[in-house]
């Protein structure tokens, strides 16, 4: 005997419905992919190119002034974006990375760029306890913590001065030779400090989208509850602490090789380590780029506000009202504020998809081939049981 399967008629697969369709919106989410990588693209291609569009030397020492702001910011960000502890001490693992680039140089003569490199893994190994000791405290605890350190350090470089040369400074061997001028120079740095900061946003990027990662940001959130769902929080706090020491430390370094002079007073600077978060929180910790933009708009407003009132504090008073408006109006950041309201133009996801007649009416048919198909088989299945059955009682098999 047939199957009841073998009496159905195939039918196509009805189309699903009752589900939301979002394929507008994924269209939408696909372009502004595309959007980003194209403007990502240009962005980059410009940074490249400012060497060559700068009209004179002045323009492209600001231009690397910028592009170690961008440093440090990256690398106060593995922090700050990552754990949501605010550091403003930071200024002194940048401290310590360019003394140890002059000391390295000076004392045992070996290449800057190897002094550099030795340099930041020192800091990094020094930070090692620096983190045990001021990770057990948070908030603004750990805020006290971190501008502690950097007086420790300001005061401990001026007065051992029969090494760090004090208060007078700390010349630093330039990495070049004399053959090599000061807009080469600049030329040159530029494009290390663009590359020291590409190295960083490639280990944020990978850091941010691995098990490491989650966990730090589950820390961010809520500490107390990563730390019940079983994230061992202290050490994850540690690791990206210690990276942050290094990638800073490097761009301290890269910074005196090409500055040329140290002074403690400049290099553990409070300001510093402000400059650092006040160019994150602008562009927004929690973007992959927002450190950069920050950095680079708070950057030129600081070099512009410098040359109009430099003999004054006034600049520090643009740059202060300068925050003010970004945590008032754009508490994310500039780049978050700005995804924000591209993300309302997205498509929303319609609640039910939408059918033509046709299609109505061709799903409806083979609604109803197929219920008469599976009527005629359950009313075949139940003559053959009833035969059965009556050839059961009279004691006779069916041939």
């Amino acid at each position: 005997m047939p199957n009841a399967s073998d009496l159905a008629t195939p039918t196509p697969t009805a189309p699903a419905t009752g589900r939301p369709d979002d394929s507008a919106g994924q269209r939408f989410d696909r372009r502004l992919r595309l959007a980003k990588a194209g403007l990502g693209a240009v962005a980059v291609v410009l940074a490249l190119m400012v060497p060559w569009l700068a009209p004179d030397a002045f323009i492209l020492s600001v231009a690397v002034v910028i592009a170690s702001y961008a440093a440090f910011a990256v690398g106060w960000n593995f922090v700050g974006g990552f754990t949501g502890y605010i550091s403003l001490g930071h200024a002194s693992y940048s401290g310590l990375g360019g003394y140890a680039v002059a000391l390295l140089t000076t004392h045992t003569g070996i290449n800057p760029w190897v002094a550099l490199v030795l340099g930041a893994v020192a800091v990094a190994l020094l930070a090692v306890p620096i983190g045990i000791a001021s990770l057990r405290v948070r908030g603004a605890s750990f805020v006290i913590v971190s501008i502690a350190l950097v007086l420790i350090l300001l005061l401990v470089f001026q007065s051992w001065a029969s090494v760090t040369g004090g208060s007078e400074g700390l010349r630093v061997p330039r990495p070049f030779d004399s053959s090599v001028l000061r807009p080469e120079q600049h030329t040159r740095f530029y494009l290390l400090f663009l590359l020291l900061i590409g190295i960083a946003l490639v280990v944020w990027w990978l850091i941010d989208r691995s098990q490491f990662g989650a966990g730090l940001k589950a820390i961010r959130e809520d500490e107390d509850k990563a730390e019940a769902l079983g994230v061992p929080t202290f050490r994850y706090k540690l690791v990206v602490f210690v990276i942050s020491a290094f990638f800073t430390s490097l761009a301290g370094g890269l910074y005196a090789l090409w500055f040329g002079n140290l002074d403690p007073v400049f290099q553990f600077s409070i300001l510093t380590g402000s400059y650092m978060v006040l160019m994150s929180l602008f562009g927004g910790i929690r973007s992959l780029v927002g450190p950069v933009v920050g950095a680079v708009v708070v950057g030129y407003a600081m070099e512009v506000f410098k040359a109009q009132y430099g003999d004054s504090q006034f600049h520090l008073v643009a740059l202060g009202l300068l925050l003010a408006v970004v945590v008032l109006f754009m508490p994310e950041g500039v780049v978050p504020a700005l995804l924000g309201v591209v993300h309302r133009f997205r498509p929303a996801a319609t609640s039910i998809r939408e059918e033509s007649a046709a299609e109505l009416l061709e799903r409806n048919r083979a609604i109803d081939a197929q219920r008469r198909a599976q009527t005629e088989a359950d009313a075949e299945t139940e003559a053959e049981r009833v035969e059965d059955a009556r050839h059961a009682t009279t004691g006779k098999g069916r041939s």
